[in-house]
């Protein structure tokens, strides 16, 4: 479970999150919505520990991302597929991030496989396609085989065949009773994948509701989606 309590994210004087709260609970696909500079890929940056909050916590089962021993064994993360060492092979990047937290050595192979990389554990990352490097992070996302698993905008870089992988690996992982976020602009992608939304606006909360209570009126997700972040209109649904 991910759960963010009041947080706030100040970069000198502009607010890239500000008091927001929301709850990401096992078996779902939850949809992190909101336009460009909304404050989605800070917050996921918070919870992975690759930023400090300036007030507020945001917890993986219960603990801070800093306090886990071995965290790739808590929780998953693709933040940023190009954020790697393009030098080192795709093999290698998954077995030094394996080494370090305690993982067998032979599951590097093994996730590669499963996210249809098998071929290329051997090339070098900087001489993978877009679409590539996003499988190798999901890889390295299932390397510890985790409970909670973060992906911000996975799609990007993947043929149509990819983005329908990776709707069923997503929605595959939440029947396992797993927590998984993944944040997104396509509306279209998440009516198709996400089972709950958390929609956010100038770094505010302005929903966090079912895919089905959001679209209830007749709307799509993506009117709905519009109508909430263009009023700033606060809805929040019981939990």
């Amino acid at each position: 479970m991910i759960e963010v309590r009041n947080l706030t994210k100040w970069y000198g004087a502009a607010a890239a999150v500000q008091d927001l709260s929301f709850v990401v609970r096992p078996g779902h696909v939850t949809g992190f919505l909101g336009p460009n500079g909304a404050g989605k890929s800070t917050t996921m940056r918070v919870i992975v520990g690759l930023d400090r909050p300036t007030s507020g916590t945001a917890l993986v089962n219960g603990h801070t991302y800093a306090t886990l021993g071995t965290p790739l064994r808590h929780v998953g993360a693709l933040l940023d597929a190009s954020a790697v060492h393009g030098g080192r092979k795709a093999i290698d990047h998954l077995r030094v991030l394996a080494a370090t937290n305690g993982i067998s050595p032979k599951r590097p192979r093994e996730v590669l496989e499963q996210v249809g990389l098998g071929g290329v554990g051997g090339k070098r990352i900087k001489a993978l396609s877009l679409g590539m490097k996003q499988r190798l992070g999901v890889a390295a996302a299932l390397l510890g085989d985790p409970g909670v698993l973060m992906f911000d905008e996975p799609v990007n870089g993947l043929d149509p065949e990819g983005v329908r992988w990776i709707r069923d690996l997503m929605r595959g992982l939440a029947k396992e009773g797993r927590t998984v976020l993944v944040s997104s602009h396509l509306m279209s992608e998440m009516a198709l994948t996400a089972d709950r939304v958390v929609v956010v606006g100038r770094g505010r909360l302005l929903a966090e509701t079912s895919v089905a209570e959001l679209t209830m009126h007749g709307s799509s997700l993506e009117d709905a989606y519009l109508a909430l972040t263009s009023d700033s209109v606060e809805f929040r649904s019981a939990r």
